[in-house]
């Protein structure tokens, strides 16, 4: 017999007995199974109806109560999508008895239906891909609003009321598939929420953009998760991707992220058998050492640098303002914002609290210092760019200008946001003033004008379209105007919405620029890719400043809030020398 023959018969006799023995390799362990002598939960059903975040729904709902749950003290909580699986109740009776797990409350969910009022003629619409399968923060929200108050309305068949912990570190969720994904996709955006994730068989691919995830874990500022995934290698090679090769590529972008991640691999194909086997071991490592808090990972951040300092965190600096926008610094490294629906420009003051240093800002976005140390302004109820002096008072620098944000260069120049008002059609326009008071507009055709910053150097204007996912970039002529424009930071936006809403800009002294979107605080490289996403927590952010005695410390205004964090970089000033950055690594 040929070589090539024998070579075929190994491969056949190897594969064959894998192929023959995948479904019985995962037969559940006596911890899926009725023990004697072990308390049973009680199990109960109850339709939800009424959900104002996915409207016309109804789905049925299954509490599991562990027979140890007393109700004196908020238990532990696990929420598993498509109901009932894994054997969970007989799982957590055995465990919990055992005192491998807290007491835990179970709270299983199917996905939503909108019933259809005529059965005989129409279908109804199922909601589960939408619900489970989207990017976002809506389902998170629908569990945490909606059903959870729900199950602590209802109370056990002996009277118990059902008490559910607030705390993230006391909640896990899990789910299979679709089902693996919300669970994941509520933990990503609720971490102060739920601190533990179980996925079987996970749909991270391009259903509806859960293939961002690996990107989005590497750029994102880690958060308080542990993870585990299950999949196997006969599981779904379709037209929305590679389920087998999305979550082992899910596992890599958590531990480069240094996430607590652990996986089980299997050779099963796009079912529940091996979760079911392994939801034992995978609940015992997923509560493990509680209540010891769950630890944020931490990457490695090699294309920007240490960026963080270990143990240095956001700090409220402060808070109730209607909208806290334009951010300036001085020479000295003193912070001042506007608020803008009420006129007002504050000075952050010695004790690292804000204090009132414009009475009446005439609604000022965007503000600036410039290098002859006024504080310039854009007033946008005057459609006016104003300076303020020593004295605190106005000087009109330029009329007629309907600006939002503003940038004053080094020698002299102002550049000047103006983006469309109300619903005009009309393109943004960036104005330049020269230091002698004459202006012209530099650049039209951007949909929303808003954030601007100049390079170290001073070579680049940048100008954010808040209604795109682009950052422009300009070289500035010797005369102060504009030329070769570039759509040229690719921008990172919500998967519920078109656009980054990107705002204000600034930049550090090698060179990468901070831009302010819905997502977080995107730092990117000067090739203009984003390399870091830094959420602030409040989830929201309009503007940001390096201030500072060292101008090492990242000040955000963020709606209501205004926060800081200091960091290992140093931030650039406009009004300060250019200065020429490294060159980035390409």
């Amino acid at each position: 017999m040929s070589s090539i023959p024998r070579l075929a018969l190994c491969l056949f006799v190897f594969i064959l007995p894998a192929a023959l023995r995948a479904a019985d390799d995962y037969a559940p362990g006596p911890d899926s199974k009725v023990q004697a002598g072990v308390p049973q939960g009680e199990l109960f059903k109850f339709e939800f109806s009424g959900s104002k975040i996915f409207p016309g729904t109804t789905r049925e709902v299954t509490i599991y109560v562990p027979k140890q749950y007393d109700a004196t003290t908020p238990a532990c909580v696990y929420v598993n999508q498509d109901g009932v699986q894994w054997s969970a109740p007989t799982v957590f009776d055995n465990l919990i008895a055992r005192g491998e797990l807290p007491i835990i409350i179970g709270v299983f969910v199917r996905p939503g239906v909108v019933k259809t009022a005529n059965p005989a003629t129409a279908l109804d619409r199922f909601n589960r891909s939408f619900e489970f399968d989207g990017l976002g923060d809506a389902y998170a929200r629908f569990i945490l609003d909606e059903v959870l108050p729900a199950v602590e309305a209802k109370t056990t068949a002996d009277g118990r009321a059902i008490k559910l912990s607030k705390s993230g570190n006391d909640r896990a969720i899990g789910g299979s598939s679709s089902g693996a994904i919300a669970a994941f996709t509520a933990a990503w955006e609720r971490p102060e929420a739920f601190s533990r994730v179980f996925s079987c068989i996970g749909t991270y691919v391009g259903l509806r953009g859960g293939d961002r995830y690996p990107t989005l874990i590497r750029k994102t500022e880690p958060k308080a998760l542990r993870v585990f995934l299950q999949d196997g290698e006969r599981d779904q090679n379709i037209y929305a991707g590679d389920w087998w090769m999305a979550n082992q590529t899910m596992e890599r972008a958590l531990i480069y992220s240094g996430y607590e991640v652990k996986h089980a691999w299997g050779d099963g194909g796009h079912t529940g058998k091996q979760g079911t086997m392994l939801f034992p071991d995978a609940m015992r490592w997923l509560w493990q050492d509680w209540p010891k808090p769950v630890k944020a990972g931490r990457a490695p951040l090699e294309r920007v640098g240490p960026i963080l300092i270990p143990g240095e965190d956001w700090q409220l600096v402060g808070e109730g303002y209607r909208l806290s926008e334009g951010t300036a610094v001085n020479a000295k490294g003193e912070v001042f914002f506007t608020d803008i629906p009420n006129s007002k420009a504050y000075k952050i003051g010695s004790d690292g609290k804000p204090v009132v240093f414009i009475e009446d800002t005439q609604r000022a976005n965007g503000q600036a210092f410039g290098p002859d140390g006024r504080l310039y302004s854009v007033a946008a109820g005057a459609q006016q760019i104003l300076a303020y002096g020593a004295d605190r008072q106005p000087t009109v620098i330029a009329s007629e200008i309907a600006g939002n944000d503003l940038v004053v260069a080094h020698n002299g120049n102002i550049y000047v946001t103006a983006p469309p008002a109300g619903a005009s059609n009309e393109p943004s326009k960036v104005w330049l003033i020269k230091p002698d008071g004459a202006k012209q507009v530099v650049d039209s055709g951007l949909k929303f004008a808003n954030g601007i910053a100049l390079s170290p150097d001073q070579s680049l204007l940048y100008v954010a379209d808040y209604r795109s996912h682009w950052v422009y970039s300009f070289v500035v002529q010797p005369d102060g105007t504009l030329a070769h424009k570039q759509r040229y930071y690719h921008l990172h936006e919500p998967d519920t919405d078109d656009q980054s809403y990107a705002d204000g800009m600034k930049v550090d002294s090698t060179g990468n620029l901070y831009v302010a979107t819905r997502l977080g605080i995107q730092i990117c490289d000067q090739a203009g890719r984003v390399n870091f996403i830094m959420p602030t927590p409040n989830g929201r952010i309009t503007n940001l400043v390096f201030g500072g005695e060292k101008f090492d410390t990242l000040y955000a205004s963020c709606n209501d809030k205004v926060y800081r964090r200091k960091l290992n970089l140093t931030g650039v000033n406009a009004w300060a020398a250019p200065s020429k950055p490294t060159a980035p690594r390409l």
